[in-house]
């Protein structure tokens, strides 16, 4: 069983790090600084790095690759449509890549940026999403379209309830704020609000997520229900209900918020 740990980075990335205490070998996902996974490794020096996976070019997803591959001389994959530092392996689409003995899916999510990927491992029902799906909400569209993002919400959104989301940023709080705005008399929304604030209280993470859990309280993922069309209405009244321009007026109604 792989062990998966968060490393915090900057103000509120998370750097996941899987662990096989098997072969003390690790990967890391989304290493925007080399500093926490360097320091890891320096009080554990019978470990090694073996992988790097990044989902998206933004400079706090690739800002440690390359000090990091120049270190262990970790493999570096990728999403193929974006420019990412000292890749070796291109991945697209549908594409399987082998990591720790996990074999991880490729799924294409555009909409953060227009070439974002996210890996996905079945057996244990494992997602690392990046900046697609957030606990609570979803990414800014720095590069895509609304109806991209909502198709490529809507993908992830059929995994199976169980899959643990692993986001990279430690959103959720203000996610959760928001989405009780847009749904205030959701019973289960509440209480993840009112548990989440506790945990932030005490200094938890708010991750992993899971996909059962997003689609009871993630307003992103649940633009179809009549609670989220008629919040949409009521901030314009001539709101198509078409769920992409549902979740256009969301995320612009968050952008503002």
């Amino acid at each position: 069983m792989i062990q998966i740990d968060a490393l915090p980075a900057f103000n509120d990335n998370y750097i996941w790090l899987l662990q096989d205490a098997r072969s003390k070998r690790c990967a890391v996902v989304d290493p925007g600084d080399a500093a926490p996974v360097m320091a890891w490794l320096e009080a554990r020096p019978d470990w090694t790095l073996s992988d790097i996976l990044i989902t998206h070019h933004h400079f706090d997803h690739v800002g440690g690759v390359e000090k990091l591959k120049n270190a262990t001389g970790a493999r570096v994959a990728g999403p193929a449509a974006e420019k990412i530092p000292a890749r070796d392996i291109d991945l697209n689409d549908n594409d399987e890549i082998e990591v720790l003995g996990l074999h991880f899916e490729i799924m294409s999510v555009p909409g953060h940026t227009l070439g974002h990927i996210a890996y996905y491992h079945a057996e244990q029902n494992l997602l690392f999403c990046g900046d697609t799906l957030f606990a609570g909400g979803c990414g800014r569209l720095f590069e895509g379209t609304p109806q991209q993002m909502h198709q490529s919400l809507s993908r992830l959104a059929a995994l199976p309830a169980s899959t643990l989301v692993y986001c990279t940023h430690e959103y959720t709080l203000s996610n959760l704020r928001f989405a009780h705005a847009v749904e205030p008399h959701n019973a289960c929304l509440s209480e993840r609000l009112a548990e989440v604030t506790r945990w932030r209280d005490e200094g938890r993470i708010s991750l992993p997520s899971n996909i059962e859990l997003e689609l009871a309280t993630n307003p992103f993922l649940r633009v179809g229900e009549p609670s989220i069309i008629a919040a949409a209405k009521g901030r314009d009244d001539r709101q198509s209900s078409e769920p992409s321009a549902v979740f256009a007026s969301l995320r612009a109604w968050k952008d503002s918020f």
